[in-house]
């Protein structure tokens, strides 16, 4: 299994508009984020959560050339904006509609976005086209499943996703974008190798959890290895890194993790 972070900041990344005075190091490459995204490679099968604003560029920058399968954990645009990109895996695929999975609130902003792609093949040569579904509790895949749980972020619920890779039983949880990992979400997590959490700064959040919380959940699961993500300009990699327990890392833009 490999997880790849495409994307590791929000809208109040780094660097943002009119940056501020002090915060991150700008000399460091690992305070340059882009907005969150990951992809997965598992058994096989690549499956891409979420598609930011960047995320044409952020393909080219990682490589990405195959997507057999996208989730979009959430409709807010820093996660949906991206995914007129998709085009391209289409045409990849030989001009077949892509399977796309969200919540109902996920697939009715889909509709409302990408009216244009909605159908079983592009409309012509090089436009995207989503077949749209449900994310079930259970995706099987041909090269594991991915288990989904809702998760609070503020009024809206995210899709919080567990993978585990059919022939090794290799497991990677993905919590972004979420105020708390409930009881449900961490019994799926129970024995994940590797787990991402919301990390968005030092300072309380009504709908993120901060690096002081999601390194005390991270604490609590005891995987192997657990990386923060999501993060705003107020996120120093170097300072805020020196900071956290040991197996508690944050994750940066082009970060790849292979298990």
């Amino acid at each position: 299994m490999e997880l790849i972070f495409l994307g590791t900041g929000t809208s109040q990344g780094v660097p943002m508009i009119a940056q501020p005075e002090g915060g991150c190091d700008m000399e460091d490459p690992r305070n340059w984020r882009t907005r969150t995204s990951i992809h997965v490679e598992m058994g096989g099968d690549h499956i891409q959560v979420d598609a930011a604003q960047e995320f044409r560029m952020q393909c080219i920058r990682n490589g990405i050339e195959t997507i057999d399968s996208f989730i979009l954990t959430h409709p807010h645009a820093d996660h949906i904006l991206g995914m007129d990109d998709l085009r391209r895996f289409c045409d990849l695929k030989g001009g077949v509609a892509l399977p796309v999975y969200s919540s109902e609130a996920g697939l009715q902003r889909i509709r409302e976005i990408f009216p244009y792609a909605i159908m079983d093949k592009p409309m012509v040569k090089g436009y995207p086209a989503f077949q749209l579904e449900t994310m079930p509790e259970v995706l099987e895949l041909p090269g594991g499943r991915v288990e989904s749980v809702y998760l609070p972020h503020g009024p809206m619920q995210v899709l919080g996703l567990v993978f585990t890779e059919k022939e090794s039983g290799k497991k990677l949880a993905y919590f972004t974008d979420c105020k708390e990992v409930t009881e449900e979400a961490r019994d799926l997590a129970a024995g994940a190798d590797v787990v991402v959490l919301d990390g968005l700064r030092p300072k309380p959040h009504p709908s993120h959890m901060t690096v002081r919380e999601a390194t005390e959940v991270a604490t609590e699961l005891d995987p192997r290895l657990a990386y923060l993500t999501h993060m705003t300009f107020m996120v120093d990699h170097a300072a805020t890194e020196a900071t956290l327990p040991d197996r508690v890392h944050l994750a940066y833009d082009g970060l790849r993790v292979g298990w």
